[in-house]
């Protein structure tokens, strides 16, 4: 069996090499220069490195935990002890929890997990009252249901670092399937014991590198696909350099991106919708020689209402070679934020790391990672579903299209938009493919 994969990240590495050692032949078809979609990392400092893309996990990854097992790397705790700094208005302050009312935001995350424990994982465009909470954007729901204005202002802040969302661009039903897929608000939210309680000591984009070394020269790098054409016998994938023919294809790219391929014949229905948005995060890396607000007693946590950084985190490398900022840009302020020229993206950077953190000398680096401005991802943490995707989308996200077989976070009603879910996505179609090879050669 001859099977082509497009796109060398998470998912269509995983598939790759589950069909591989089913003894398929394998080619991976990717159109950067790199592998890793949206895990990607920078070096930092000489043998340090900072996760630009995908970073987080938790004990309930056990797809990616299995799998860093298997290639021989080792976790490292995320979370730094230390008082944090908030910007919620006034000047910043220091504290253990945002200064905002404990009784808003505890109604507000009980409205929250309220609506996601309404929805059906597995199929959200069956959940009650779908149609109409797909048919609302959650800005329009906290609108009207959050009253508090502490529980407004925190909300946007909440989905932005949730999943990289402005709230007009998501419908209530997405966001309510994405708590519930990722296992809940607060372990979404946690670090201790959560979804963010460890990173990949030395970056996560070591996962799909030693994926790929161990696949060889079956990967092909620099390929953008133009065409998948199917025929009684086979498929054809064109890209810029050639045809390649095939049994079955892997189509492991967002959505938005597998529309851009042309199917022949067609898809019966598109991978997005008009209302389909992009991931809304860049990602900011300031650098010093050492972790220095750890002096201070300072975790490296930050929140700011205003930005461009809503928040901030203490990613430093486990080996001590530099101390790492890193500033999430999400939501509106990810759009404005990504039109600006880099220079001045650097300089709103620093100055507000200079507010939230006076104590501090001036930074040695500052990197800056658009995934909006990224052609080949289209955003980032992943797609965001936007008014009617669930209903018109959610019931052909993984339908094969005959020997087009769909992968990637965001075919997975497990850990949308995580790591976890582009593993377990891979699995899938893998065995998927399997199953249907041998049933036909039976």
């Amino acid at each position: 069996m001859r099977v082509v994969v497009v796109g060398a990240g998470l998912a269509g590495l995983t598939a790759a090499a589950d069909l591989a050692a089913t003894g398929a032949e394998v080619t991976v078809i990717e159109a950067r220069d790199r592998v890793g979609g949206r895990t990607h990392g920078i070096e930092v400092a000489p043998g340090g490195w900072a996760d630009a893309g995908a970073a987080y996990l938790g004990e309930r990854h056990t797809a990616l935990t299995t799998l860093l097992a298997e290639l021989d790397l080792k976790t490292t705790p995320a979370t730094v002890g230390g008082a944090a700094r908030f910007a919620l208005g006034g000047e910043p302050g220091t504290g253990r929890f945002p200064p905002l009312s404990a009784v808003a935001l505890g109604g507000l995350f009980d409205a929250l997990e309220e609506l996601a424990a309404a929805v059906r994982p597995e199929a959200p465009w069956l959940s009650p009252d779908a149609a109409r909470l797909d048919a609302t954007t959650a800005a329009d729901w906290a609108a009207e249901h959050l009253t508090h204005p502490d529980a407004r202002l925190f909300f946007p802040l909440f989905a932005g670092e949730m999943m990289a969302a402005d709230p007009a661009d998501v419908s209530v039903l997405h966001l309510a399937f994405y708590l519930r897929s990722g296992g809940g608000l607060r372990y979404l939210n946690a670090f201790a014991g959560g979804a963010q309680e460890d990173r990949i000591d030395g970056g996560a984009h070591q996962v799909c590198l030693r994926l790929a070394t161990r696949l060889g020269d079956r990967v092909r790098l620099g390929e953008p696909v133009r065409a998948v054409h199917q025929d009684a016998t086979g498929v054809d994938v064109v890209t810029v350099t050639g045809v390649t023919r095939a049994d079955a294809v892997v189509v492991a790219v967002p959505p938005v991106l597998a529309d851009a391929v042309e199917f022949r014949p067609g898809l019966p229905a598109p991978r997005s919708g008009p209302g389909t948005a992009p991931g809304c995060a860049v990602k900011v890396h300031l650098v010093y020689p050492a972790p220095l607000w750890r002096e201070q007693g300072l975790s490296g946590w930050s929140v700011s209402a205003d930005g461009p950084l809503l928040s901030t985190v203490d990613d430093s490398p486990a080996n001590g070679s530099a101390g790492v900022l890193t500033g999430f840009v999400t939501g509106a302020q990810a759009k404005a934020f990504a039109a600006l020229p880099p220079d001045e993206q650097a300089g709103q950077a620093r100055a507000q790391v200079a507010r939230l953190f006076p104590g501090l000398p001036a930074p040695d680096a500052c990197h800056v990672t658009d995934w909006l401005g990224e052609r080949h991802s289209r955003g980032c943490y992943a797609a965001l579903f936007g008014p009617g995707d669930w209903l018109r989308l959610g019931p052909r996200l993984t339908t094969p299209h005959q020997r087009v077989h769909w992968a990637g976070t965001e075919t997975s009603t497990e850990f949308f938009g995580l790591m976890e879910g582009a593993i377990r996505s891979g699995h899938r179609v893998a065995a998927e493919i399997d199953a249907t090879w041998r049933h036909n050669h039976d």
